[in-house]
């Protein structure tokens, strides 16, 4: 099955340095992981195809901290306190920036922060892909158990065709990975590929 690139969209979700970067807060819990599936190799492959393919490029960010922030919340998950205790993503922090080979260009669109796990929850991306005529949208970035999971969870929720990469992004361990992959995520994405799988479709 190939992808259209005129109806595809590259989701890259949450490429901060704290995520992706040596020195960044999350790299010592996603190193290995990441090293082991040569992530940020296939980032930059599958950034840069759909760069030359014309496939639209959709930067889906997680909320960065800012002081206060879930100070008043009434329900608010001991990982997210425990993120902002951390000043994980802090807003005008190097680790709340997004690493230097996945800069916006013109052209790209940047989603409207996620709080939580979902980059469509409370979020503009559902808009944004329709005013594009976006139908397929493909999956990458951190982490593949969390924000990967439930954003493809929430589009094939809204009708679109998801398709995970499996080599593109990471995790906090082993178990996680093969969770996202291998036993949730065939229960609700359309196609799990490896990068080389997805970019012989992109190319085709």
């Amino acid at each position: 099955m190939s992808h259209d690139p005129s109806t595809t969209a590259i989701l890259l979700v949450d490429p901060y340095n704290d995520f992706l970067s040596e020195g960044g807060k999350l790299w010592p819990r996603v190193a290995a992981i990441a090293e082991k599936v040569h992530l940020l190799d296939h980032l930059r492959q599958i950034v840069s195809t759909a760069r030359i393919t014309g496939v639209q490029i959709i930067f889906v960010p997680h909320h960065r901290w800012q002081p206060g922030d879930y100070a008043d919340f009434q329900n608010a998950t001991p990982y997210q306190l425990s993120s902002a205790e951390a000043q994980v993503f802090a807003k005008g922090t190097w680790g709340g920036t997004f690493h230097d080979d996945f800069q916006t260009q013109p052209g790209d669109i940047v989603a409207a922060e996620h709080w939580g796990s979902s980059g469509f929850a409370n979020t503009d991306l559902d808009l944004q892909l329709k005013q594009h005529g976006i139908r397929r949208i493909v999956l990458i970035g951190m982490i593949a158990n969390t924000c990967i999971e439930s954003s493809a969870r929430f589009g094939m929720e809204l009708g679109y065709h998801v398709t995970l990469v499996t080599d593109a992004t990471g995790a906090f361990s082993p178990d996680a990975m093969h969770s996202a992959h291998a036993i949730n995520g065939p229960t609700f994405a359309h196609a799990i590929l490896t990068t080389d799988e997805l970019i012989n479709q992109l190319t085709a």
